[in-house]
């Protein structure tokens, strides 16, 4: 029997919203379940002391915190200029041939493999290579190498996603490429980068595989990305799987997710009023 329109129409539209009811939920679940696990762990002495380790790991967190924050500053400051250059390459510049195609499949390719080979990667090149030991800067150029390809791939979609007539308007009235590509593209597909920073962003403070082999968890306060230094996820680790006690991961689990939504609220804020001055500065110019 053949369905009339309107009915596909109302079973796609419920067909989305079962799926994305059955996402949010799964979300909210999970949170919802860390919440009730880890609020009691965390106090102000959970915050403000170092890891002690042990079987009963003792200690807090203010020690992962900091390196978390390092992890995040390191590895959006190397793969962020990358990886957003590269994405205008290969939207506005690169032609397209059999090279342009090669070297997308590589990135997708890349951004498939798992962590843990990233891992191995940085260990064998920053950590015994160049000689960096078990550091914060072998972490962060690990996880560079790590969140390259999400940066490349979103950004050229959110370039590609501009529509033509800006890109024309612009250069008929007399701008030049760059100047095209700077104030009318770049604004226009800033919620996609702002996406691809979120994500890079979300893989690196998620990330513990590549950064056991490269960080070297020390529980000690860090004093420059030359030092060794753990992160939330590698507190979560370490309190889950080496301790008597892993219900206290749920505490440093409940920071980890505060941390990212802060983050992640603090960063479209920015972006949001970047776009709003330089539309303004559009308009008014």
């Amino acid at each position: 029997m053949r369905l009339s329109s309107k009915h596909t129409q109302i079973m796609a539209w419920a067909a989305c919203w079962l799926s994305a009811s059955i996402a949010v939920g799964a979300l909210l679940i999970i949170i919802i379940y860390v919440f009730i696990k880890g609020a009691g762990i965390i106090d102000w002495g959970f915050l403000s002391t170092d890891p002690i380790g042990g079987i009963h790991a003792e200690g807090g967190i203010r020690s992962s915190i900091v390196g978390t924050l390092w992890i995040i500053a390191l590895t959006l400051a190397v793969a962020g200029p990358i990886g957003i250059g590269a994405g205008i390459y290969l939207a506005e510049y690169a032609k397209d041939n059999w090279l342009t195609r090669i070297i997308r499949w590589v990135i997708e390719t890349l951004a498939g493999v798992p962590s843990i080979v990233y891992g191995l990667f940085g260990f064998a090149l920053f950590v015994i290579a160049l000689s960096l030991g078990f550091s914060i800067l072998a972490g962060a150029l690990t996880l560079s190498c790590l969140v390259l390809p999400t940066i490349i791939r979103t950004v050229e979609e959110a370039i590609r996603a501009v529509p033509p007539g800006h890109r024309e308007g612009s250069l008929a009235l007399g701008a030049t490429r760059w100047q095209t590509i700077r104030h009318v593209v770049l604004p226009a597909a800033m919620p996609g980068i702002v996406t691809a920073i979120i994500l890079a962003m979300g893989r690196a403070v998620e990330e513990t595989a590549c950064l056991y082999v490269t960080m070297g968890g020390a529980a000690r306060m860090p004093s420059s990305p030359l030092d060794p230094a753990r992160t939330l996820s590698l507190d979560v680790f370490y309190r889950a799987m080496e301790s008597i006690e892993p219900e206290k991961a749920f505490g440093t689990a409940l920071v980890l997710i505060l941390i990212i939504f802060i983050i992640n609220a603090l960063t479209r804020w920015f972006s949001g009023r970047w776009i709003e001055k330089t539309q303004g500065r559009l308009c008014g110019g």
